[in-house]
């Protein structure tokens, strides 16, 4: 491999696929080489802030085939995001992901056939830092509290809730407690879904609307106290030192990796 790391970006026309563009040609030791989408109208793709286009295509196989890269970044989503990856994997293609509507079921199918084929994958459900480390964050404070809320609020075209985010803080939580949340039940609740979702005792609560890119908060309650975590994503820029972390570490990996916390050292190990 040579010492610049070539990158793929799959969902190369959407919101973060245009921003993880700009971030490759703005980052040392990575070359972004094209990029893919299913809206593909043109052969070409002029990355924004600079002068540079690259390649662009609407078929991730074929594109694979005549570019050779050592990584592509995806950001699609649901099965278009697990089929995006499967083939990688069978090309031998190195993968980070931050897309989104996989079930446990793809994660497994994934999961396997990064281990059959010895191709490293990371995927993760927030590539902000800081939202890397809220999780692990709020996995140790869960075992001193009893009662907990997770508030989660996104753009108004984010397709799914609650975010991968919040279930991926959630499991963190239930993770670092090790038993359920307890929870408080209405006796009347005279609106529906009021109190939120139910995610083993933590009530997750989801908000859609313009302004917002990504916040999560995270409220822990005790007799006489409160404890709330937020983390704000002001821009999209704010995923990229993330992501090209991940791309500078998957070049290394040759198995399946969930979120950033193994990559910036956060195991549960620290909890």
């Amino acid at each position: 491999m040579s010492s610049e790391i070539t990158v793929v970006v799959n969902g190369a026309l959407g919101r973060m696929g245009t921003t993880v563009l700009s971030a490759a040609v703005a980052e040392s030791g990575v070359t972004p080489i094209g990029g893919v989408d299913i809206a593909a109208t043109s052969n070409s793709v002029d990355i924004a802030g600079t002068s540079i286009t690259v390649p662009l295509a609407d078929n991730l196989l074929t594109f694979l085939e005549s570019t050779k890269p050592d990584v592509v970044v995806d950001f699609t989503n649901g099965e278009s995001a697990k089929q995006s990856i499967l083939t990688c994997i069978n090309g031998g293609v190195r993968v980070v992901s931050g897309s989104t509507g996989l079930s446990e079921h793809d994660l497994e199918e994934i999961q396997q056939a990064s281990l059959d084929a010895g191709v490293g994958v990371i995927l993760a459900s927030n590539f902000a830092l800081g939202g890397v480390v809220l999780m692990h964050l709020a996995g140790i404070a869960s075992k001193y509290f009893d009662y907990a809320d997770l508030l989660e609020s996104h753009h108004e075209m984010k397709v799914d809730a609650p975010s991968g985010t919040a279930l991926s803080i959630a499991q963190s939580m239930i993770d670092g407690r090790g038993n359920d949340f307890e929870q408080n039940v209405a006796d009347l609740q005279t609106l529906n879904g009021t109190r939120g979702g139910d995610f083993q005792g933590i009530n997750i609560h989801s908000a859609r609307m313009p302004g917002r890119v990504a916040r999560h908060e995270v409220v822990f309650g005790a007799l006489g106290q409160t404890l709330t975590m937020i983390h704000d994503s002001i821009n999209r820029e704010s995923f990229m030192p993330g992501v090209m972390l991940a791309v500078k570490h998957v070049v290394d990996q040759n198995s399946f990796v969930v979120g950033l916390a193994s990559v910036l050292g956060l195991d549960n190990s620290q909890r």
